[in-house]
């Protein structure tokens, strides 16, 4: 098990805890983060039952409920549930020596999709009035379908109120994701997370552990684990879409991430891209964002504008890089060439978006407050009008937060530049965004400027950072190892 100390200790103690009720618990999460690893450890760890769903009729999922409980419970016939009370009934049933008892469902949406009454019947049996024929069974629902798992215990669902444990598995972030793929070098790991970002099943079970060597085998890496269509991270980006079960019209759906990973972050430029109107894309953007494809962030200084983001790395990759060439990339032996021809894609389309996100955790989560000069409390990019010059100027970074006397404040501000030696010029770029934000009351004297490099910096721009702390200088290093 890798780092999932936080998400163990809150099922063990689930798992554990006394009185002589049955409880629940719901676990969401993106696929391929490893909930059924830590439930499937949990269950086993503590005897308790497991059954993973598969997406099927109803009679037939009872049918497939009622051998695997009998499995469970060492009977030589199989049960043979007509309905899922007298399913559920028995669940609440298995802890017989007064102990508590894990039972885990793994894949729940595809249940409750066959039979939509099975929330209300689990809270049924779940009801003070129905506690006494229960026996101490911790049960846990677990689910991929993170719009079906929100709707699970919100507002009038069935089940609010009845959960004892609310459990969402992240991804891994960028350096937990580094040392996961046991990569040293800081500008391999962070092209490797460009394409695969943190999700644990892609090491293991998509790539089994062949990780780049080094900066000189990513290339070779990218052929061949990633671009290779005998290898099951080729085509891992369509079935991602096809798995949603949300997602009813993929082909549209599919437009709209490819417009975004264009680099097309507002609803204008994705309508403009795809020749649609605005207001044709309010349901396909919300469905996106409510299964977890995309994330939808509102500007650091303009309240009337936001951008979308697509949350998966992969998903950008093969929009950018490989569904343009994807009757190249299907026949063996021409990933080399497709790769060839798209670097200057990949890294303005996919590394340089994705740095500059790294950059916003970094600033949000990694760095000291010492750096921000004060505690952070929001971290987005923004545009600053500058009506002088009729532009605007885009923030890659912008930190905001409180100051040592409690005072809400713009921490600071910054500019990422991802194959670029950053200089002077680059400096003084963003003293004069912070002139424009001081005329308007947002920034001081004392906002901080940050400049976020993946190349390194001139000579002249480390003298003066160096003697000036309002100033902030990130390389790779920093950003992995540094505060």
């Amino acid at each position: 098990m890798f780092d999932r100390h936080f998400e163990w200790a809150e099922l063990t103690r689930f798992a554990a805890l006394p009185g002589p009720r049955a409880t629940l618990g719901v676990v969401s999460g993106r696929r391929r983060q490893g909930k059924t690893f830590l439930l499937d450890a949990v269950a086993r760890a503590s005897g308790g039952f497991m059954f993973t769903a598969t997406e099927t009729t109803e009679a037939d999922a009872l049918r497939q409920f009622g051998e695997a409980l009998a499995r469970y419970r060492g009977q030589p016939t199989p049960f043979r549930f007509a309905h899922w009370d007298e399913a559920v009934t028995e669940l609440m049933r298995i802890a017989g020596g007064g102990d508590p008892t894990v039972a885990v469902i793994d894949e729940f949406p595809f249940l409750a999709k066959a039979s939509p009454s099975l929330p209300s019947i689990i809270q049924r049996v779940l009801d003070p009035a129905a506690q006494h024929t229960n026996t101490p069974v911790r049960l846990l629902l677990c689910g991929s379908a993170l719009s079906f798992m929100g709707r699970l215990l919100s507002g009038n669902a069935p089940l609010r109120g009845r959960a004892g444990l609310e459990l969402v598995v992240p991804t891994l972030d960028f350096r937990l994701a580094a040392d996961f793929w046991q990569i040293t070098d800081p500008r391999t790991a962070l092209l490797t997370n460009a394409i695969v970002g943190g999700t644990p099943a892609y090491r293991r079970e998509f790539t089994q552990g062949d990780t780049p060597a080094g900066p000189d085998d990513f290339d070779a890496w990218v052929t061949r684990a990633v671009l290779n269509p005998a290898r099951p991270l080729f085509r891992e980006a369509r079935y991602l879409l096809a798995e949603e079960p949300e997602l009813h019209d993929t082909a549209l759906y599919h437009s709209v991430l490819a417009a975004i990973a264009a680099g097309n972050p507002a609803r204008g430029g994705i309508a403009d891209y795809l020749g649609r109107k605005s207001t044709d894309l309010a349901h396909p953007l919300s469905v996106l964002q409510d299964v977890g494809m995309i994330t939808h962030e509102a500007d650091a200084f303009r309240r009337n504008r936001s951008a979308y983001r697509i949350a998966e790395p992969l998903v950008t990759f093969y929009h950018a890089v490989m569904r343009p060439a994807w009757g190249d990339l299907e026949r063996p032996g021409r990933a080399p060439a497709v790769w060839q021809r798209a670097q200057s894609t990949f890294r303005s389309k996919v590394v340089g978006p994705h740095f500059e996100q790294i950059c916003r955790e970094w600033a949000r989560w990694h760095a000291e407050p010492d750096t921000h000069g004060g505690q952070v409390t929001r971290v987005a990019s923004g545009t600053v009008n500058d009506p002088a010059a009729r532009t605007s100027h885009e923030v890659d970074v912008a930190v905001h937060g409180e100051t040592d006397n409690g005072r809400e404040a713009l921490l600071g501000i910054g500019e990422a530049k991802w194959n670029d030696v950053m200089g002077v010029g680059h400096l003084e770029r963003l003293r004069h965004i912070r002139a424009l934000l001081a005329t308007r009351g947002t920034a001081t004297e004392a906002t901080r400027l940050h400049c976020f490099s993946g190349a390194g910096f001139t000579d002249e721009l480390r003298h003066l950072a160096k003697n000036d702390p309002t100033v902030q200088l990130i390389d790779l290093t920093r950003l992995y190892h540094g505060e």
